[in-house]
């Protein structure tokens, strides 16, 4: 469960949104793929577009990933508990975040924008491409959030990854 105190001015402050970016970095991290669902809105989205958009243009986008609700659940139901073969070995990863910036945050929905980078390896055998090598997904983060029950949620996080058009192997894990 979130555990984030409100502010007391009902603004998002540096700090909220300095500790929900960090906590969502940890959670993924430890593979805690059920708590991070918690973080989001109901009618949250999760995207990963090919090129930067605006949300309201999303369907006409091409997406690596565009999830609402039901598809995080699905995306994290298959990689914890269904045997995922581009998961096996799980990958390691260490979410960065960085340049964290609170835009809007005297309104109903406030922004944080930041700079993340994930290292990510995935141990196996000798002979397999890609593996026993960290590789770095550097992008840019847009949160939008709301306030649910006094708590900060994401009603949206885009991530923007700065090789987003170039060919993207083995995405099996949440960035």
């Amino acid at each position: 469960m979130t555990t984030t105190v409100p502010s007391a001015t009902g603004s998002l402050s540096a700090a909220e949104a300095e500790a929900l970016v960090h906590r969502e970095c940890r959670l993924l991290d430890e593979l805690r793929y059920e708590d991070w669902l918690e973080l989001f809105t109901s009618d949250g989205i999760y995207w990963i577009p090919v090129r930067d958009g605006e949300q309201a243009d999303a369907a006409g986008l091409v997406s690596i990933v565009y999830d609402d609700a039901a598809r995080r659940a699905e995306r994290v139901f298959r990689t914890l508990h269904t045997p995922v073969l581009d998961q096996n070995p799980r990958s390691r990863t260490v979410h960065f975040a960085s340049n964290i910036e609170v835009v809007d945050s005297d309104t109903a929905e406030p922004r944080i924008r930041c700079a993340q980078l994930v290292a990510e390896l995935r141990p196996g055998g000798d002979r397999q491409v890609g593996l026993n090598q960290t590789r770095l997904l550097a992008g840019r983060c847009e949160y939008r959030l709301h306030r649910e029950a006094g708590v900060w949620r994401i009603a949206l996080k885009k991530l923007v990854l700065i090789e987003s058009e170039q060919p993207l192997f083995n995405l099996a894990f949440i960035l």
